[in-house]
């Protein structure tokens, strides 16, 4: 069950982070109180996950699920500049929490 509260976490930190840049786009209420709960449901998550699992691994890949979601969001929605260096590092760091997960059993 840890593992489902870090992918939930790392997925709310996701949309936090979009609707940061939404926010800086719009200035608008909504993008403001979905920021907010996204960002304190990615907390909560992340803190039911560390009950559980290590604070070094569950750190590492719900940051790696939040700035490599971050990342390829903002390539498909927001016109960021997409190369293969790019996109390549980007499978690093999902390889990365995948094998944290791995060598956490």
């Amino acid at each position: 069950m840890a593992w489902l509260y870090l992918i939930a976490a790392g997925l709310f930190e996701i949309s936090g982070v979009t609707l940061i840049n939404k926010l800086h786009r719009d200035h608008s209420k909504t993008a403001f109180t979905g920021m907010i709960l996204g960002f304190g449901l990615s907390f909560i998550f992340l803190a039911l996950a560390m009950e559980t699992l290590p604070m070094g691994t569950a750190y590492a890949v719900w940051t790696g699920i939040g700035a490599s979601g971050g990342a390829i969001l903002g390539m498909i929605w927001y016109g960021e500049r997409k190369s293969l260096f790019r996109i390549s590092c980007i499978f690093i760091i999902i390889a990365a929490a995948a094998g944290l997960k791995l060598i956490s059993e």
